[in-house]
């Protein structure tokens, strides 16, 4: 056979995906109707979160004749590109004593500039001055993390005032506190991965370190670099000096030093930061495969802005009716291709081999329909979607190894309600086949990236590779919901729990108490398992419109394909 008889032949191969999808239907239209209204008040809600501290605060900034941390991304970005944000909802609904601190009053994403793909990470000095407050800390570190992993070059714009004091305990002595963020400095620069600081208003106090450990400084005239302010040294050592003889520009540049290039305003500074990122030298890139690629002979096969459509914004609903995981990967795949592993096997399960943007890729993905199984005695069963059963979990377990033993990257699929439990699951051994899984993902080496885009709740979250697994990047659609299990679950199980406590000290609740306590139970549960809470606290990088998921899962894996280091695989011992 010749080699082009041998691809016409895979090109003949039965692995596009159908959609029995009827966009046309009654339940698609409420679905996608929904889900754009829900968008569209991300939306706004995201447009507020972007204003910092607000217009005054943002005159404030202008007056210095300084640019907010946004005005200054503009800039620095190419033009026409995209700026894929990452935790602009960390530390939301937080810090209210404090008046809150949106956006843990920093920017950081991924986006390309002079060509190259970049961390940023900005400081917004509309928010307390660009204090870092607690989850400030925590954001900036994740963005180190995430540069880390994928070798991703990293742009600091400094513009703040050091830790936020009265909150100074839970900023500066733990492990993943500020001190983290200069340890991370070094790290990086010992790997090789390119960083760069532009400081365009103030430096201070231990925040001085950042700039200097980092490959390049550009320091704008009147901003200030300093380990300790004016007032701070004349109270320390009695020395009265001003803030720039003490730490400008003009000093260090010509006296220090310290900084590289001296520029006169934002503008000129972030032309010379770009400047500089186009010369940057080119690594070798990682082994993972990526095929030729046409972004428009390559589309999948159905329109993305369909995914908005097949999810029940209703969990309980969804559950319900179910829907089929493949409609969501032939919306996201390259032409719809997907080699489905053993897919009359484990079905609650679905794995197999596609491209994304020309990359191979290994899928783990939950399955929403209901399956019948075959047991090994002949017997049918039915097995619900979305739980893992322990045939679903051996078949993901071997996948994601093979995947590993052949240096594929994993895309993880969440909408998992758990393992299965019961007498008849205990028997057939998923405690030990769901171990058989959790230590595949936990020692995988290949870069492995999640969307959450139902419910990832308890051990399923575990399995399919949540934060605590160390995926590269963590996406979630906005029906996503993050709990131990869901929230009517979790009342029930609580306010059966608490009606004992109460009948046990000879109080005896009405029907109409009850529900008023499950009702309230349920609410504050509800609250803790919305995807803003688990964005708010950093347990996923951003909220997505589900159209845009393959968007996000390419510029993923071309992050990932920049960190050549793929370590030797080594499974561990798994149970059999």
């Amino acid at each position: 056979m010749t080699a082009n008889s041998t691809q016409n032949s895979n090109d003949a191969l039965p692995n596009i995906l159908s959609s029995a999808v009827d966009t046309s239907s009654e339940r698609f239209q409420a679905n996608a109707a929904a889900m754009r209204a829900l968008l569209a008040a991300f939306e706004a809600e995201q447009a507020i979160i972007r204003q910092g501290g607000g217009a005054k605060a943002i005159e404030a900034q202008h007056q210095k004749k300084r640019l907010t941390a946004r005005e200054r991304l503009d800039l620095l970005l190419d033009p026409g590109s995209e700026f894929h944000e990452l935790s602009i909802y960390a530390a939301h609904g937080m810090y209210a004593d404090y008046g809150g601190a949106p956006s843990a009053g920093t920017v950081t994403g991924v986006g390309r500039v002079a060509g190259r793909l970049a961390m940023i990470i900005a400081n917004d000095a509309t928010v307390k001055a660009g204090a870092f407050f607690p989850m400030t800390a925590k954001k900036v570190i994740r963005a180190q993390h995430i540069a880390m992993e994928n070798h991703l070059p990293t742009l600091y714009l400094v513009d703040s005032s050091g830790i936020f004091l009265p909150l100074q305990e839970d900023v500066f002595p733990d492990q993943d506190d500020f001190g983290r963020v200069f340890r991370n400095n070094a790290v990086m620069s010992a790997k090789g991965i390119p960083q760069m600081t532009a400081i365009m208003g103030m430096c201070v106090a231990g925040g001085a370190y950042l700039p200097v450990m980092t490959d390049h400084v550009l320091m704008t005239e009147g901003s200030g670099l300093f380990l300790a302010g004016p007032a701070l040294v004349q109270a320390a050592i009695g020395q009265k000096v001003s803030a720039e003889e003490l730490g400008g520009a003009v000093m260090h540049a010509e006296i220090s030093g310290t900084v590289d290039f001296k520029e006169p305003n934002d503008h000129l500074c972030i032309a010379r930061l770009r400047s500089l990122v186009s010369r940057l030298g080119h690594r070798p890139g990682a082994p993972f495969d990526r095929a030729p690629y046409d972004a428009v002979k390559d589309a999948p096969k159905y329109a993305a802005e369909e995914l908005r459509g097949i999810l029940n914004l209703d969990l309980a609903k969804a559950a319900a009716s179910g829907y089929d995981m493949h409609a969501v990967l032939a919306r996201i795949v390259d032409g719809s291709r997907f080699d489905e592993y053993k897919p009359n096997y484990g079905q609650t399960l679905l794995c197999g081999y596609a491209r994304i943007g020309g990359f191979a890729v290994g899928i783990v993905a939950n399955q929403k329909t209901h399956q019948m199984q075959t047991s090994e005695t002949g017997e049918k069963h039915m097995e619900f979607g979305g739980v893992i059963y322990p045939e679903s979990a051996d078949k993901a377990a071997r996948f994601i190894m093979d995947c590993n033993q052949n240096l594929i990257p994993l895309i993880f699929l969440h909408d998992v309600n758990g393992f299965m439990v019961g007498r008849d699951a205990e028997w057939s051994g998923i405690i030990r086949s769901g171990a058989k899984m959790v230590s595949a993902v936990s020692n995988s080496v290949v870069p492995k990236i999640s969307v959450v885009i139902g419910g990832s709740f308890g051990a399923g979250n575990y399995a399919m590779c949540g934060k605590a697994y160390d995926p590269r990047f963590i996406f979630a659609w906005p029906t996503a919901k993050y709990a131990v299990m869901s929230g009517a679950s979790a009342a029930n199980t609580l306010v059966e729990v608490r009606i004992k406590q109460l009948e046990r000290g000879g109080h005896k609740l009405s029907d109409a108490e009850k529900k008023e306590l499950f009702d309230s139970t349920k609410a504050t549960y509800d609250e803790q398992t919305d995807p803003r809470y688990a964005a708010a606290r950093l347990w996923v990088d951003a909220i997505i419109d589900p159209a845009k998921t393959r968007d996000v899962l390419i510029m993923a894996l071309e992050a990932a394909s920049l960190n050549p280091d793929v370590p030797h695989f080594h499974p561990g011992i798994l149970q059999t």
